[in-house]
Order: structure tokens, then C-alpha cells, then sequence
């Protein structure tokens, strides 16, 4: 009986041992089922936060190239369609071929693979490009995304990583908990206001300096005040904006800091010291202190570096005035500074790119190497999307070819007579090995002759005087306007070129054909030209160079146009001529000085260079008069001579301004606006000749200071 009961009471039913399992199987399907959501709210999140929105690209400006990569639409009806508070930064797909990775580039090998890469349009740099990780997989935009941070973001699908101290990743069903150090910039919390810590900024590594950039939006109206109060508390003392404040009448970055005077943007008071215009870049510098509520701090410089020739979205027509701009920023940025900031306009594009080229310096000087792709992939994991697009990708390469190709060949004034010693050291009586070489290195620019279709057009052809100097560079053309029912009536044959301080501040062109004269004078007349700047006599070696636009005497009429000589003064080394252009139609008049120079051959060079620089300075005295609007150029064909004057009036400008000379990347800069400025290398020799002149004459010319 007593075995039987145990027995009894120790067995179980069926209906008990279903029971027993169905529990713990519900547990764990419900884990799983828990986990498999979490999962996939997680990824459905990070995929909203990371989604492409296209909206506008910029198109083609002045002074740049830009991208307009299979997009599909029209952007001009984007603007009426979608408000500027509503506008996202276009954030190009992806590749298919997103895990492959790219070797490190050894620097005697960048020639080459960046050859291979730019060949059949660049697709190489394409792959390379789409190759690249968006950004930090476990990265969460929380804070940028609060309700009330929502505003101060400039495009909402740019943001900051958040700068929590844990966050959870779900991988295979486990959770892991993972500390970070995340990248976004805190601001200390204003009491009472606890979103008040939140800007739209990331710490960015350089090359082997940890938080050496702050990447930040452009800041907007409401946000100036969070953007002050961060340049004070990292201790920043230098900004490098970007972007301009408005780009195709798109508002790219509000306007931080006063025209003159001071202004106070919540508790920092902003005070300008100084500024200085160039032709790239504009220099501001600012006094800046921090108000408590219990004193004033002590004041602060704050230097701002303002780069205006670098289109959104698009690259700059070269990267000569980027290495510029980049070692002028490393000279002003003191040792004991906080992090520089940089901005564009979403903080990702341009900025990206500039930090790139920075650190790929860097680590080519320390290890002859260059690793692009490794970098990016590595910053985009403190602030995603750096670098936007393959051409700006294709740029760095581009400015890092031309730093280890031609390095840094700029000169302190004090060093140009040693550096000119080393230029003529001579091997035989008359060899100048070290000038010949350097001049080879502009002389092997390939000439892009696919940019010259508009002078080869058979309509045009007859309008130059020769077929190899043709305007080249499309955004380098200057236009006339079309004359009603008369195609092909907007060409002649003439360049922009820019000038140390204001772009397009030249026009080089040819000396006039008798059929052209007219067209050289609508020129005059469209563009607002005041002043003319002739370096050819009329014949040279019994042969025509240029036809006589002016009259000898009282006036003459060249279609639309009437010219007549009001003076003709014979200055030491050039005749001065006042002339008056007047366009008959409208009858409207305008002062024109004509500026002659005489005793330049055409083979060879003037005797000395006193000359040069007693006309360049008669010429910028006489711009300073009437307005600085362009200087028409001319020799016969429109490169040699031209060049070597415009070349000089832009070395010289600089050595008064900063003491500093660059006539290397000078003379290729002008030779990319236009092809064969400064021909030969004697004409070469003589900038540097005429420099050394300037320095030992400088304080003889005081109307040239």
C-alpha cells in the first residue's frame, strides 16, 4: 500500500507534462520575438536617419567646376518646390561594391594611379568613392534629433553623432553593452535651458592629432549665439569657412560675425580688428570675449579664414589656391589653440575635404605614403558623409599630386636673391640649369585643346590671329552679348584672369585684326573696362602684330562705337593716351586710358625693369581712380608679353602686401587660365629679375605702396 502511494503521487499525467514544457517555450519564442523586434526597430531607424534625400546641386559658376552626376530632374524647379527650411543636402547612392577597401599609395606612385584613376571620366574614382563606409554604424542622432534641437539643424539628415556614454547594439541575439567616445561637441548647459549643450558640430581627428577639427554646419540666424559660445569654450583661434553666405541665390550660412564695428551674439562680443580681400580667400580677424554675468573675460583673437572659391557640391577651377589658402591657415593657427573650425554649408562636403587634403599632407611628409581611402573611412566615423561627392574625392588626389609634383615654391623676399643664385648656377657659360628646369615644369602642362571648340569654331577661326592661342577654359571665356539675328556674334578671342586680390580682374586678348576692332571695343564697352594696357608696336620685324584701334587725331567710328583721343603724353618708357569711348546708340560716354609700353620685342625682353614697374604702378594708380572694374591686356598674340605683365602686376601686389613671392605657381596658375602665358624663359627670368628690382628700389615708389 505504501509503495503504491508514492508511486502514485511521483508519476505524472500527460496532460501535467505538457504544461510542464509549454512555459519555457513560450518564454523563450517571446524572447525571441522581443529581440527580433528590437532588431528591427533598430535597423529600420538607423536606415530613416541614414536615407538619401535629393534635392538641389549647384551648376556651373565663375572660378569652378561643378558636379551634375546622373541626377535626372531639373534643378531650377526645385527651388519653387521646396522651401529653404525643408531643404536636405543630396547625399549621392551608394555602390554595390561598398566592402572593398583601397591600399595605402606610395608617393612615387601617385602619378600613375592617379592617372589610371581619372582615365575614361574618372570612373575609378567613382568605384573608389562609393567604395567608402556613409559613417559610424553604432552612431545615434538623439539629441539632434529632440524636438528641441529639430531647428537648430541646418539640413535634417545631416546631424552630429550623440555623445551618450552607453548605447545598445543587438547582434545575433545577444545584447552587448558597449561604451563610446562619440564625437559630437557639448556645449555647457545654460541653466534652466537643458538642450542648450546641443550644436551641430563633431570633433575631427587629423593626421595623428586626436580632436584636431571641429566640423560644423554654417550657422543659422538662431543658432549664431550656440556657434560663438563654441568657438570660446574650445578655445578655438581659428575658423575656415568654406562657402559663401549665398550660392545661386540659395542661403548657404548666415552671416556670424559684423561688417565693422562690434556686435554681441548672446553672451561672446564680437569685435572686428582687421580684414584683407584676395582673390581666393579673405582674411578677418576678430576680437572676442565672453561676458559673465559676474565680469568680462579676458579678450581673445579669433582669426577667421574665409575661402570664396569653392562652388557647393562642385571643386575649385584648381587646387593652387587651396594649397595656398591651407598653408596660410597652419601659419596663423597659434600652438596653444584649441581645435580649428571648419565649415562649409551642411559641414560635411567641402570641410570634408579640406581636413583630408591637411592630414594627407601630413603623413606624406612623415611617411612618404598616402592612404585617402583609410582616412575617410576613419573620420566619417566622427562625422558621416565627409567628403560628398567623387569629384570632390577625385580633388584631394588632384591637390595632393600638384603638392608632391611642384611642393612649396613660395619665397620670403629676403631669400630671393639666394634662391636667384641657385636658379643661375652654371654648368657652361650661358646655361641656366636650375631656371631651365623649373621653367620645364610649366612648359610640360598639357594643354587641354578639347576646351578650345568656341575659337575653333569655323565662325571664329578667322577672328584670331594665330590658331594656337585660343581662350581656353570655358569659365575663363569672356562673352560678348549676341547681336540680334547674328550667330556667333559673342565671340572674341580673350580670357579672364584673376589678379592677387579680385578675380577676373584682367582680360588678357590678342591685338586686334582690322575685321576685330570693333568686337574689341564692344568688349571695352560691355565689360566696363577703364583702362588698356598695350605691349606690341603696331609692326615688329616688318610684320603686322596689331591694327591701330585709337585715332591719331580727333576721332573714328568702328560700328557702334566712337573713339576719340582727348591727350598723348610720352611718359620714359610708354606713351599715355586719354581716350573717349562712346556707344552712339545710346550716346553714353566713358573715359578710357590707354597705357602704351615700348622697347619689349618681340623675341626677347625689355633692357631692364624699371620700366615694367613704373607702368604697372601708373596702371594700378589709374584703377584705383575709376573703379577697379577689368584691365584689357594686350600684346600681339595675347600670351607671351601679356602674360609677363600679368604676371608681374600679381607677384609685385603680393610682395608689397605680404613679402612673400610665388613666380612658379604664378606663371602655371595664369597658364591654366590661359595656355602659353609667359612663353619663354627668358620672359620667365624676367619676373624674377624685375622683382629683385622692385626690392631694391621698393621705398622709391611710394605711389605704388
Amino acid at each position: 500500500m505504501t509503495t503504491t502511494a508514492n508511486s502514485s503521487t511521483t508519476s505524472s499525467s500527460p496532460e501535467d507534462t505538457g504544461t510542464q514544457y509549454i512555459i519555457p517555450t513560450v518564454l523563450v519564442v517571446s524572447l525571441l520575438v522581443l529581440i527580433i523586434a528590437l532588431l528591427a526597430w533598430y535597423f529600420l531607424r538607423l536606415k530613416n536617419q541614414r536615407k538619401a534625400v535629393v534635392t538641389t546641386v549647384d551648376k556651373k559658376i565663375p572660378n569652378g567646376i561643378l558636379e551634375e552626376q546622373e541626377l535626372g530632374y531639373s534643378t531650377e524647379s526645385l527651388y519653387t518646390v521646396i522651401p529653404p527650411e525643408q531643404q536636405t543636402v543630396v547625399l549621392l547612392p551608394r555602390s554595390s561594391s561598398a566592402s572593398k577597401t583601397y591600399l595605402p599609395i606610395p608617393v612615387d606612385h601617385l602619378e600613375e594611379e592617379y592617372r589610371l584613376r581619372s582615365a575614361d571620366d574618372g570612373k575609378l574614382f567613382r568605384e573608389e568613392y562609393n567604395s567608402l563606409p556613409g559613417g559610424n554604424p553604432q552612431g545615434t542622432y538623439e539629441e539632434a534629433n529632440k524636438e528641441e534641437n529639430k531647428e537648430k539643424n541646418r539640413y535634417p539628415n545631416i546631424l552630429p553623432f550623440t555623445p551618450t556614454s552607453s548605447h545598445y547594439i543587438f547582434a545575433k541575439f545577444v545584447v552587448f553593452f558597449i561604451a563610446d567616445d562619440h564625437s559630437r561637441v557639448v556645449l555647457t548647459e545654460l541653466e534652466g535651458n537643458p538642450c542648450s549643450d546641443y550644436v551641430n558640430a563633431s570633433y575631427i581627428d587629423g593626421y595623428t592629432e586626436k580632436n584636431k577639427f571641429i566640423g560644423a554646419q554654417g550657422p543659422k540666424e538662431d543658432t549664431v549665439a550656440d556657434f560663438w559660445r563654441m568657438i570660446w569654450e574650445q578655445k578655438v583661434s581659428t575658423i575656415v569657412m568654406l562657402t559663401n553666405l549665398k550660392e545661386r541665390k540659395e542661403d548657404k550660412c548666415y552671416q556670424y560675425w559684423p561688417d565693422q564695428g562690434c556686435w554681441t551674439y548672446g553672451n561672446v562680443r564680437v569685435a572686428v580688428d582687421d580684414f584683407t580681400v584676395l582673390v581666393d580667400y579673405t582674411i578677418r580677424k576678430f576680437c572676442v570675449q565672453y561676458q559673465a554675468s559676474d565680469a568680462a573675460k579676458t579678450p581673445r583673437l579669433v582669426t577667421q579664414l574665409h575661402f570664396t572659391s569653392w562652388p557647393d557640391f562642385g571643386v575649385p577651377f584648381s587646387p593652387i589656391g587651396m594649397l595656398k589658402f591651407l598653408k596660410k591657415v597652419k601659419s596663423v593657427n597659434p600652438d596653444f589653440a584649441g581645435p580649428i573650425v571648419v565649415h562649409c554649408s551642411a559641414g560635411v562636403g567641402r570641410t570634408g575635404t579640406f581636413i583630408v587634403i591637411d592630414a594627407m599632407i601630413e603623413m606624406m611628409h612623415a611617411e612618404q605614403k598616402i592612404d585617402v581611402f583609410g582616412f575617410v573611412s576613419k573620420i566619417r566615423e566622427q562625422r558621416s558623409q565627409l567628403i560628398q561627392t567623387d569629384m570632390q574625392y577625385s580633388f584631394v588626389y588632384q591637390a595632393l599630386l600638384e603638392y608632391y609634383l611642384y611642393g612649396d615654391t613660395e619665397l620670403d623676399v629676403s631669400s630671393l636673391e639666394g634662391h636667384l643664385q641657385k636658379l643661375h648656377n652654371t654648368f657652361n657659360d650661358g646655361d641656366r640649369i636650375g631656371l631651365e628646369e623649373e621653367f620645364k615644369k610649366l612648359t610640360n602642362m598639357r594643354i587641354m585643346k578639347e576646351n578650345m571648340r568656341t575659337g575653333n569654331l569655323p565662325a571664329n577661326m578667322k577672328k584670331n590671329r594665330l590658331q594656337i592661342t585660343l581662350p581656353a577654359a570655358a569659365a575663363r571665356i569672356v562673352i560678348l552679348s549676341m547681336r540680334r539675328g547674328q550667330e556667333y556674334t559673342d565671340y572674341v578671342n580673350a580670357s579672364f584672369i584673376d589678379g592677387y586680390r579680385h578675380k577676373d580682374y584682367y582680360i588678357a586678348t590678342q591685338g586686334p585684326l582690322q575685321h576685330t576692332v570693333e568686337d574689341f571695343w564692344r568688349m571695352v564697352w560691355e565689360w566696363k573696362c577703364h583702362s588698356i594696357v598695350m605691349l606690341t608696336e603696331l609692326q615688329e620685324r616688318e610684320q603686322d602684330k596689331c591694327c591701330q584701334y585709337w585715332p591719331t587725331e580727333d576721332s573714328v567710328t568702328y560700328g557702334d562705337y566712337t573713339v576719340e583721343l582727348k591727350g598723348d603724353t610720352l611718359c620714359e618708357t610708354f606713351s599715355l593716351r586719354d581716350l573717349v569711348l562712346t556707344f552712339v546708340p545710346e550716346k553714353q560716354t566713358r573715359m578710357i586710358r590707354h597705357f602704351h609700353f615700348h622697347g619689349w620685342p618681340e623675341i626677347g625682353i625689355p633692357a631692364e625693369g624699371k620700366g615694367m614697374i613704373d607702368i604697372i604702378a601708373a596702371v594700378q594708380k589709374q584703377q584705383q581712380q575709376s573703379g577697379n572694374h577689368p584691365i584689357v591686356v594686350h600684346c600681339s598674340a595675347g600670351a607671351g608679353r601679356t602674360g609677363t605683365f600679368i604676371a608681374l602686376s600679381n607677384i609685385l601686389e603680393r610682395v608689397k602686401a605680404e613679402g612673400l613671392l610665388d613666380v612658379f605657381q604664378t606663371v602655371k596658375s595664369l597658364r591654366m587660365q590661359r595656355p602659353h602665358m609667359v612663353q619663354t624663359v627668358e620672359q620667365y627670368d624676367f619676373c624674377y629679375r624685375v622683382v629683385q628690382d622692385f626690392v631694391d628700389i621698393f621705398s622709391d615708389y611710394a605711389n605704388f605702396k
